[in-house]
C-alpha cells in the first residue's frame, strides 16, 4: 500500500441546521448534481492514482448511511474499510487509531493522506498534483499540510506562515483587520485540515508530543473487535476504553508542537463549507443576487439564498436573508449572521427537541422510516426496507402497531407465528410480543405503520437478535 486515503467523518450537524442534523451531519448535504459532500470526497480519493482502499473513521451511528452512500458511486470496487467511533473524541484520536491500524495492517511506511468528508475541491489535477508532492515530503519524515491561496480577508479558518514550504507558525483565526494584513502580506495560506504522513512518522511524533492520546488509542485498539468483510476491514472502537481517549485536535496535539511540519501551497479549488453562506455561494446567483434550489416565487427580493423542498417558497421585500425550508423546520437567518445558525441547533439539544438530531425520514441499516403524523397515542410512519434486509427481533413495553403493505412482500414475525404478508394485506403486532419485520423479495418492501399506546418514543425498543450487531 503505498498511499492510503483517510476520511474523517463526522460533525454536529450544528452550522447547517436544519438540512443537517446530528445523525445527518454536513457530509451528507446532497448539493445540485445529486452527490453528497461525502461522495465527493471519496472520489476524489479514489481518483488519486496507486490508491486502492480507502479507511474513514467516523461514528458507528453513522456506519451505514456512509456505506450507503459509498456504494452508490464506488464504481472502480475500491476496498473501504472503517473504524466505527463509539463517540466523537476529536481529530487527533481518529488520527492516532487509523495511524496504528495502518501500521498494522498495511506497514509503517504506508503514506496517509487525511482528507475531511465535507471539504469541496474542483481542480482535481490541482489536487493530484499537491498530494504527489506532499508524498515526497512525508517519505522525507515530514508532517505535511495543504495550504490553500487565500483570496480574501477570511476569518472563518485558521492560517499557516510559510517560508517555501517550510511551516513558520499557525495561526488561530484572525480578526478581520489582521486577516487582510496578512491577505497582503503573501506569506500566509490558509490550513485546510488535510494532512500527509507515513504511519511510522505520526506515530513517532505522537509519542513525542501527545503520548497519552497514542497510548490510550492503542489500548482501546487492542480490545476492539475487527472483522474482515469482502468490501474491507471493520473495527468497532471499544466505548470503555475509548472514553480515555483526550479530546483534542491533531493541530494542537501534534501540528502546533512538531520540527516536521511542512506544507504544499495548493491552489485547487478548495472550499470548506462551513456556512449557509458558503453553501449559497456554490449556486449562480440571479440579477438581483438571489440563489435558489428548489421553486420559489420572488417579488422585489435582492441577496437572498432560499433553499426549498417539497414546497413552493413565496418572497416579497426582502433583502440578505437565508431561508432554509425542510418538513419539520425552518430556519430564516440574515447572511451576515449566518455562523450564528448553531446557536439554534446548540438551543434545541438543550431542550431535547428531536429536530437537532433526526428528520423526518430517518435511515436506519435496513432502509427508512418517515414521521407522516403522530399525536397524543399515536403516530403513522412510512417504511421502506430494502431487499433482503431484516429489522431486529425486538419488543415494545408501551405501544401496539398496526402493519399495512402498501408494495412488496413481508415476512413477519409475531410472537410465536411466522408468516408472509403480502400488498394491500395487514397484520396487528400487540405490546409485549416478540417480532420482526423482513423482505424476503428483490424489491422494495413499503409498509405504513400505525403505533398507538401511551409512550411512542423510540426509545421503547427491547432487542433480542439483530443482524447489524445492535442488540
Amino acid at each position: 500500500m503505498s498511499l492510503l486515503p483517510i476520511i474523517l467523518c463526522g460533525g454536529a450537524g450544528s452550522r447547517l441546521w436544519p438540512v443537517s442534523r446530528e445523525l445527518h451531519p454536513k457530509p451528507f448535504i446532497r448539493l445540485a448534481d445529486g452527490e453528497s459532500l461525502l461522495q465527493k470526497a471519496f472520489l476524489r480519493a479514489v481518483g488519486l492514482t496507486g490508491v486502492k482502499e480507502v479507511l474513514t473513521v467516523t461514528n458507528r451511528e453513522l456506519f451505514f448511511k456512509t456505506d450507503d452512500d459509498f456504494r452508490e458511486v464506488n464504481a472502480s470496487g475500491c476496498v473501504t474499510s472503517f473504524i466505527l467511533e463509539p463517540f466523537g473524541r476529536n481529530t487527533a484520536a481518529a488520527v492516532a487509531t487509523a495511524a496504528l491500524h495502518t501500521a498494522a495492517v498495511h506497514g509503517e511506511q504506508t503514506v496517509m493522506l487525511v482528507l475531511a468528508a465535507d471539504h469541496l475541491i474542483a481542480d482535481q489535477n490541482a489536487f493530484g498534483a499537491a498530494v504527489e508532492a506532499a508524498q515526497k515530503l512525508a517519505l522525507a519524515g515530514k508532517v505535511v499540510t495543504f495550504g490553500m491561496q487565500p483570496d480574501r480577508p477570511e476569518t472563518g479558518y485558521g492560517y499557516i506562515e510559510a517560508d517555501g514550504d517550510k511551516v513558520v507558525r499557525f495561526v488561530e483565526k484572525p480578526q478581520l483587520d489582521t486577516a487582510r494584513e496578512y491577505l497582503a502580506s503573501g506569506k500566509f495560506l490558509w490550513n485546510s485540515g488535510m494532512f500527509c504522513f507515513t504511519a511510522r512518522t505520526i506515530i513517532d511524533e505522537m509519542k513525542l508530543h501527545c503520548p497519552e492520546i497514542l497510548d490510550t488509542a492503542a489500548a482501546s485498539l487492542a480490545v476492539s473487535p475487527s472483522a474482515e468483510g469482502k468490501e474491507g476491514i471493520q473495527v468497532r472502537l471499544d466505548p470503555a476504553t475509548f472514553g480515555a481517549v483526550p479530546d483534542v485536535s491533531i493541530d494542537y496535539a501534534v501540528m502546533e508542537k512538531t520540527r516536521q511540519a511542512a506544507v504544499v501551497p495548493a491552489d485547487i479549488g478548495w472550499t470548506d463549507v462551513g456556512s449557509w453562506t458558503a453553501l449559497s455561494d456554490l449556486s449562480t446567483p440571479d440579477g438581483e443576487g438571489n440563489r435558489v434550489e428548489g421553486e420559489a416565487l420572488l417579488i422585489d427580493v435582492k441577496n437572498c439564498y432560499l433553499r426549498g423542498g417539497d414546497r413552493l417558497i413565496g418572497a416579497v421585500g426582502v433583502d440578505n436573508l437565508i431561508v432554509i425550508d425542510t418538513p419539520d423546520a425552518l430556519l430564516i437567518a440574515d447572511k451576515d449572521r449566518a455562523q450564528d445558525v448553531k446557536q439554534i441547533f446548540t438551543e434545541l439539544k438543550t431542550r431535547g427537541h428531536e429536530t437537532y438530531k433526526v428528520h423526518r425520514t430517518v435511515h436506519r441499516p435496513w432502509g427508512t422510516y418517515s414521521v407522516l403524523e403522530e399525536g397524543p397515542r399515536f403516530k403513522i410512519k412510512r417504511i421502506e426496507v430494502k431487499p433482503g434486509e431484516s429489522l431486529s427481533l425486538q419488543m415494545h413495553h408501551h405501544r401496539n402497531e398496526h402493519w399495512v403493505v402498501v408494495s412488496g412482500m413481508a415476512k413477519v414475525v409475531n410472537g410465536e407465528r411466522e408468516f408472509f404478508v403480502s400488498t394491500n394485506e395487514s397484520t396487528y403486532i400487540p405490546a409485549g410480543h416478540k417480532h420482526r419485520l423482513e423482505n424476503p423479495g428483490v424489491v422494495e418492501l413499503v409498509m405504513i405503520e400505525v403505533q398507538s399506546g401511551e409512550y411512542l418514543g423510540e426509545d421503547d425498543i427491547v432487542r433480542f437478535e439483530d443482524i447489524y450487531g445492535r442488540a
